[in-house]
């Protein structure tokens, strides 16, 4: 779906922005032509495209700093992006925009293994913190599945997860402080290197906020030491309803797996013509792994399995060394990629109680009858975030639409069982027109009061988040 293209007048005023834009960046970090804007028209939503007016890429808090004020004097919106790699349009822009890429900012400032924490610049991708750390004994927990790619601006940004969320929690949760910079310039400092910071939780407010109330140039992060050990076991079901009782079951029990995943057929089939991870032939299977020394490892695996064997599995089994475990974990890092080779898709995010998984899963089933789409399941099932992946013809026309559709039941579907719209991938623009679903009018004005006292002008990352008439009107305002 292509947006807006831009008049006359925001072209004179891109004249005009530009000029003042190299007079505090380079002429590499100011990216206006055509051709190459084009680079920047979409994120991993790529249902939806525009070019921005601009792109700039600073290297410093200093010059995002300056791009700010010079957006902010201008009245020109400003949206934050990371590495692209948001599926909820979280870096799409508008036709009167500026990307604000924080790619080239990407270095490690500072490491302290005593009081476990690194502080790096946000362009740095999720993986290589980790990379950073790793040959002196610790990792950095949150774990999404674009962790190669995706940086942690966007991470905090999105409040992103991951497979190993359900033991370590997901970015708020390993996310000490920031360096934030307004959108009239002005720079602020939040948290720090230390477990909690007095006052009010603002930390809380910035991690999730989809880069409405500032852009985060820096970021301190808990690093933790690397477990003893880890090992995964591999179940296969006949049916997707009984899996999900069986994850229900594994958490009633009391014991805490670093992860607990999920995937169905379409996804197993697709995955084993990708990579060949060897999975079984079933209808669901789960990934269920946990830590710590081989007697704990054992114990935890023992319990796991006598309540996996209540459910009548296709399959059980125990990864007996390094390369066993890595084949079956290789199939789910490779289900998105997989999935993208056989079809156009759409990806969901929605959280649910892990009670309702039964239920949901049956339900998403109807709803691939009724709308005549079929639907992948692949997701962290051990917090109930769930990873639909609806598939559709991009070319046959009607098909997106149907497919959105398909997607708010489903997302209207996890609200209703008690879970809400998103779990890692924000709102973007995805979702903006469903809020209303999870929240009252009451609920969304308090939020949006929120970004009124941090952006007045409602110039950061314009057309997400809250409904578009809501958001129109305070822009307007």
């Amino acid at each position: 779906m292509e947006m807006p293209i831009p008049n006359a007048d925001i072209l004179a005023k891109k004249s005009r922005l530009v000029e003042r834009l190299l007079q505090v960046l380079p002429n590499e970090a100011v990216i206006h032509s055509e051709n190459e804007t084009k680079v920047y028209e979409c994120d991993g939503l790529t249902a939806y495209r525009c070019p921005p007016l601009c792109a700039v890429l600073p290297a410093s808090t200093e010059e995002v700093a300056a791009v700010l004020k010079i957006c902010h004097e201008m009245n020109v919106p400003v949206v934050p992006r990371g590495s692209g790699t948001s599926l909820a349009g979280g870096a799409l822009p508008t036709a009167d925009s500026v990307i604000l890429g924080v790619a080239r900012m990407s270095e490690v400032l500072e490491t302290d293994y005593e009081n476990r924490f690194v502080r790096v610049q946000t362009g740095r991708t999720n993986l290589s913190v980790t990379g950073a750390v790793e040959e002196d004994g610790f990792f950095y927990a949150p774990d999404p599945s674009s962790q190669l790619a995706c940086a942690i601006a966007g991470n905090i940004a999105m409040n992103s997860g991951g497979a190993h969320c359900l033991k370590y929690g997901v970015t708020t949760n390993n996310l000490m402080g920031v360096r934030m910079v307004m959108m009239d310039g002005s720079v602020v400092d939040i948290g720090g290197a230390h477990l909690d910071a007095s006052g009010l939780d603002l930390l809380g407010v910035i991690c999730g906020s989809e880069g409405q109330l500032g852009v985060v140039t820096e970021a301190t992060l808990r690093i933790l030491h690397k477990p003893e050990g880890a090992r995964p076991v591999l179940m296969g079901f006949d049916s997707n309803e009984v899996a999900g009782a069986c994850v229900s079951d594994i958490i009633k029990a009391g014991v805490l797996p670093v992860a607990i995943e999920f995937m169905d057929r379409p996804v197993i089939e697709a995955t084993e013509a990708f990579a060949g991870a060897g999975y079984p032939d079933c209808e669901a299977l789960l990934i269920v792994e946990v830590e710590g020394s081989d007697q704990e490892i054992d114990d935890q695996l023992d319990l796991i399995c006598s309540i996996a064997e209540r459910h009548n599995p296709v399959e059980l089994r125990q990864s007996k060394s390094a390369d066993e475990s890595a084949r079956i974990w290789l199939g789910r890092k490779s289900a998105f990629g997989a999935m993208g080779q056989i079809n156009d898709y759409m990806c969901l995010d929605g959280t649910i109680p892990v009670s309702e998984l039964p239920h949901v899963l049956r339900r998403i089933g109807e709803l691939s009858d009724q709308y005549g789409l079929k639907v992948g399941n692949v997701f962290h099932a051990g917090d109930g975030n769930m990873h639909p992946l609806i598939l559709f013809d991009a070319n046959k026309e009607g098909d997106l639409e149907l497919c959105e559709a398909m997607g708010a039941d489903i997302l209207r579907l996890c609200v209703e069982v008690g879970g809400c719209l998103t779990g890692e991938h924000g709102v973007g623009v995805e979702k903006r027109d469903l809020m209303f679903d999870q929240f009252t009018a009451t609920d969304l004005e308090a939020q949006m009061v929120v970004k009124d006292v941090f952006d007045p002008k409602w110039l950061l990352n314009p057309s997400k988040v809250f409904p578009l008439s809501a958001s129109e009107e305070r822009m307007a305002s």
